[in-house]
């Protein structure tokens, strides 16, 4: 008895869900306690400069060209991020539905960014190799 007195007076659990999608939403609705029982913390958005320097730290080690490139592209990062809060709530006010931006998201835009960078590098210089064989191929005398 003492044991689980002192296990409900000292024992704290962080449950830790992200509101993007329908999995806190089912989760919700079949454990109604996760909602009744608990205290939601909300985390406020990120500052601007927070997002700079994680996009700075992310992109680090990606060839981004020269330093002055480098830079435009770190700044743009956190400034689409915020143009798209913005437009949920533009979102929310035509469509009456909510959609989120989570610090995740913001890590996933700029592995998408990676990514997509890494398909453009390759389809460019798969294109180059190309073009260069079909200059050899037209400078060979027939």
């Amino acid at each position: 008895d003492y044991f689980i007195g002192q296990i409900r007076k000292n024992l704290h659990v962080c449950l830790c869900f992200s509101p993007v999608g329908d999995g806190f939403r089912n989760r919700a609705r079949r454990f109604p306690a996760l909602v009744n029982c608990t205290v939601i913390d909300m985390f406020q958005p990120w500052p601007k400069d927070a997002l700079f320097s994680v996009g700075k730290k992310f992109l680090s080690t990606v060839d981004l060209g020269t330093d002055k490139e480098r830079d435009v592209i770190e700044r743009f990062l956190p400034f689409s991020f915020e143009a798209v809060n913005k437009a949920t709530i533009e979102y929310k006010k035509k469509e009456r539905r909510s959609v989120y931006t989570t610090p995740k998201s913001y890590l996933e835009l700029i592995k998408l960014y990676k990514i997509l960078l890494e398909d453009s590098r390759s389809d460019a210089s798969a294109a180059i190799s190309r073009l260069d064989n079909g200059l050899s191929k037209l400078r060979e005398p027939s």
